[in-house]
């Protein structure tokens, strides 16, 4: 049953997607700005969930406020989380009541939110790729 309403709604968005397990979709469709979105149904939930950046060794007080700033006004559905050290975006649904509308309206916020945040959040992924350079030229040296 569960299965079925999740899977219908992702045929019936046209999305490209592959089924990791029973319970659980990977959405990746650039056509649709939507890149390794995890839909997951955990009973009575349905999880929507994507890994945005690795949070960064600097700057993280600035980052997270600005991200508590988003989630305030600007994030439609969902809300951008810290998972051991990785920044994600997340919303779930009542998987009994969510309807195709509801389903949809989700994944368009998380389009909406990846393409207008990225510029914001792009500062912090450079300044976490150029520590981790760093680090690694350090250890080479």
């Amino acid at each position: 049953m569960e299965k079925n309403k999740i899977e219908q709604y992702l045929i019936d968005l046209m999305l490209t997607y592959r089924e990791i397990s029973p319970d659980l979709w990977l959405i990746d469709d650039p056509e649709h700005n939507l890149a390794d979105i995890a839909v997951m149904y955990a009973d009575p939930l349905v999880v929507f969930r994507v890994v945005v950046m690795d949070a960064p060794r600097t700057n993280r007080l600035e980052l997270f406020t600005r991200l508590l700033e988003l989630n305030a006004n600007d994030v439609l559905h969902g809300a951008y989380a810290l998972e051991d050290d990785k920044i994600v975006l997340i919303n779930t649904q009542d998987y009994e009541t969510m309807d195709y509308g509801e389903f949809r309206s989700t994944l368009d916020a998380f389009s909406l939110a990846l393409v207008q945040h990225y510029p914001i959040l792009s500062k912090y992924r450079q300044e976490t790729e150029a520590a981790q350079e760093a680090a690694q030229k350090a250890v080479q040296e």
